[in-house]
């Protein structure tokens, strides 16, 4: 038996785990599925992601975190403990160390809920880092410098907006509104415009294969499928990108003020570091087409993509486990 460190990014939408010595191991829905009465656990993670929509009323699918935090603590150690066993690192490692990547805005009764979970898991030390700015390192930033990187991390949950400089975070702000909340946002449009109720699975769909918030077509068009909320029966509509980019500019239009309210707090001389090298977008939703070119145009900076963005939150646990030094400086 040996010690093994490991790394996850307990994402809203997905749950990614990183072991020192092995890379990424495992990348799954966060997602539980239970039957109602007895509370028993049917599937987690891929597996419950299949049967979203499509369970009959006694069974549930439930995302344990919410807006970037936990929203249920006991279903949430039941998906860890499922996902640790998933990539059998009991058998493997004794009393593995974890590190744990949560928002900025997390406060400090959820810190030590996260960390008293991972103990009851067999951790024998748990680290736990702010999210931007551990996927500013896994997106190969160099924050030990006096000089300044601004990463804008849109996770399923929230949005971290940081500007970080010798291995600290100068200004940030954890904003609600992300990949989970524009599927929403989709839902409600199409609601009340058309009284077509879909399903969250399909406006994922839309928005990750047909939304453009940038220079949407008119002619562009694509037929969606759903429940008519006037006759209760299967129906379909046509609708262009103009129209899913008027569903989707609001939650876009929130994030926008949230990173212009960072760069307000930042110091003059870091802010024209970032006036230089811009900002760098990591996580599922800086994948949302035109949106580089949104944030370009609002914010007058450049704005690039991670090369990797959806997992350069796990990456950077890989990167700061192997400097263990630094990690107990953090956390002191």
């Amino acid at each position: 038996m040996i010690v093994r460190d490991i790394g996850i990014d307990l994402g809203t939408a997905n749950v990614l785990i990183y072991v020192k010595g092995r890379g990424i191991v495992l990348n799954e829905p966060s997602i539980v599925v239970i039957e109602t009465e007895t509370k028993k656990v049917i599937a987690v993670g891929s597996e419950a992601s299949e049967m979203v929509g499509r369970t009959p009323g006694k069974i549930k699918a439930i995302r344990p975190l919410k807006d970037g935090v936990i929203a249920d603590f006991e279903l949430t150690e039941i998906m860890l403990d499922s996902f640790i066993r998933k990539i059998k690192a009991r058998k493997l490692f004794t009393r593995p160390r974890i590190l744990i990547c949560c928002p900025t805005n997390i406060t400090p009764v959820e810190r030590n809920a996260i960390k008293e979970a991972a103990e009851r898991m067999g951790a024998s030390k748990v680290y736990i880092e702010e999210e931007p700015k551990v996927a500013a390192i896994g997106a190969g930033m160099d924050i030990s410098k006096p000089e300044a990187n601004m990463v804008l991390d849109i996770g399923g949950g929230t949005t971290d907006i940081a500007v970080l400089s010798m291995n600290g975070i100068v200004s940030s702000a954890s904003v609600k509104v992300a990949g989970n909340s524009l599927n929403q946002d989709i839902i409600k449009y199409l609601r009340d415009k058309y009284k077509l109720l879909i399903g969250e699975p399909t406006a994922e769909d839309i928005k990750i294969h047909f939304a453009n918030v940038y220079k949407p077509s008119k002619k562009e068009k694509l037929e969606v499928r759903g429940r008519s909320l006037l006759t209760g029966l299967p129906s379909a509509i046509e609708v262009n990108q103009e129209e899913i980019k008027e569903a989707l500019m609001d939650g876009v239009n929130k994030i926008i003020k949230s990173t212009q309210g960072v760069l307000e707090q930042t110091p003059p001389e870091l802010a024209a570091d970032i006036v230089e090298k811009g900002v760098i977008l990591t996580g599922g939703g800086s994948l949302l087409t035109g949106l580089v070119d949104v944030l370009e145009e609002a914010l007058t900076i450049p704005a690039l993509i991670a090369e990797e963005p959806l997992t350069c939150v796990v990456e950077g646990t890989g990167v700061l486990l192997e400097n263990r030094k630094q990690l107990e400086e953090d956390q002191e």
